[in-house]
């Protein structure tokens, strides 16, 4: 694997713990009803979750499903799973509540699969730290209507 994959990988998973904080601490904030709850939650969860995410694109970076919405619905939903696992516990741990905790990570599932299935189609749009990407029939039909230039290095210019 190319270092700027590592790096792609490293950017995917700061823009999506930015995103995924700032979930966690207003619905943390919401369903405690303490702000500083909400803070708490949110700052560990910036270290448990970047640990997290970084393993887990490197794990799918290695799974062969091929590029499609499918892939990215199941990239989404294994990652739920482990993110609402440790912020259950993380909120548990600081709230002193296992029924907060419980309440937290049963309102993320909701607005976190959303959040990160529209992050995650995103980042498919961007090159960066990948080399080039073959299109497919429906991304070249796409690319043609959005004016997206894609460089095919069988053709000489």
């Amino acid at each position: 694997m190319s270092k700027k994959v590592y790096k792609r990988h490293i950017i995917k998973a700061i823009t999506w713990r930015l995103v995924g904080t700032l979930d966690t601490i207003l619905l943390s904030w919401i369903i405690s009803g303490s702000p500083l709850v909400g803070l708490k939650i949110g700052v560990f969860e910036v270290v448990t979750k970047m640990a997290l995410y970084y393993v887990h694109e490197q794990v799918w970076f290695k799974i062969k499903i091929p590029e499609s919405k499918k892939r990215h619905l199941f990239k989404t939903v294994t990652w739920r799973v482990i993110g609402t696992i440790d912020t259950m516990v993380l909120a548990w741990i600081i709230s002193g509540n296992p029924l907060t905790g419980l309440s937290i990570g049963a309102a993320e599932v909701i607005t976190k699969m959303g959040l990160y299935y529209l992050h995650e189609r995103a980042w498919y749009k961007i090159d960066y730290g990948l080399e080039r990407r073959k299109p497919s029939e429906k991304w070249k039909k796409t690319s043609q209507r959005t004016n997206t230039k894609y460089v095919d290095s069988n053709v000489k210019n």
